[in-house]
């Protein structure tokens, strides 16, 4: 009775906050046309270049209509979003697992904490020459530095997030006896969902990043190689077609798994925003 009485108050809260706020409209035109008008203040400012390591817009992106068209550039870009979309799943995977297993078992952490704020203070970039000197060049050594680089985000997130979860919701599932692995799904996960979402989010920028400086060292395959691989032929506008597209690739992933954290999130969001309005 309780939970069906607050959905309209839920609704009515969100349409003050639509009325009061900026129109969501204007939101979305704003995050349309940003990019377009850098584009248009590019194309007129490269128009007359002459510089050879700063070509026309119109020449980058005639270029990119070429390459789009060819086997060896999907090839690139396939393995590039393929590396990212891997390492990114393994590492939200395994965060979760082990940050789960941390935020329960106290003496545990205690242990194992400090080993991994050691290994979180090296720059991700710098992982990826040790990789390549153990295991050596190849698709599987990319992977694990991706994967280890974009781990530490997520774990440490979800440490905090199970630590932070409110007594009362561990009290309330105690006295109605709900075994630990119901109470670890559907009460402390839920419950640590936002800061876990928020990690993941950190993850996924340092796994993009990470993923670029992998392909730059010594892989023959991917849009980080064929971008230093343009660099170093002299084929400029191919290099400004490799930064390109993988601006579009970040800007993309990042803007889908917004739209994913908005979604999941909705209730929290929804509860936010019912405290701001009380």
């Amino acid at each position: 009775m309780v939970f069906t009485s607050s959905i309209p108050a839920r609704t009515s809260v969100a349409r003050r906050a639509g009325r009061s706020g900026t129109p969501r409209w204007v939101l979305i035109g704003t995050e349309v046309l940003v990019p377009i008008v850098l584009l248009a203040l590019w194309w007129v400012a490269s128009a007359n270049s002459t510089n050879a390591f700063f070509p026309p817009l119109q020449v980058i992106l005639e270029r990119l209509v070429q390459l789009v068209q060819t086997p060896a550039f999907l090839v690139d870009v396939g393995s590039s979003v393929g590396n990212l979309l891997l390492s990114f799943v393994l590492a939200s995977v395994i965060g979760v697992l082990l940050g789960a297993a941390l935020g329960l078992v106290r003496p545990l952490a205690w242990f194992v904490e400090p080993t991994i704020h050691f290994f979180r203070a090296i720059p991700p970039v710098a992982l990826v020459p040790i990789f390549v000197s153990l295991i050596g060049f190849g698709n599987e050594t990319r992977i694990i530095s991706i994967t280890l680089a974009a781990l530490f985000p997520v774990l440490i997130s979800t440490m905090d997030g199970i630590r932070g979860t409110e007594p009362t919701l561990a009290m309330v599932s105690r006295v109605y006896r709900i075994g630990w692995f119901d109470r670890l799904v559907s009460v402390t996960l839920p419950a640590a969902s936002p800061r876990i979402l928020s990690g993941m989010q950190v993850s996924l920028i340092t796994a993009f990043v990470v993923m670029i400086a992998s392909e730059m060292l010594g892989s023959s395959t991917g849009l980080g190689a064929a971008t230093l691989l343009a660099q170093q032929s002299f084929a400029i506008a191919d290099m400004w077609v490799g930064i390109l597209v993988l601006g579009v690739i970040g800007y993309a992933t990042t803007a889908v798994f917004t739209l994913f954290r908005r979604r999941v999130l909705r209730w929290y969001l929804a509860s936010q925003q019912q405290e701001k309005n009380a």
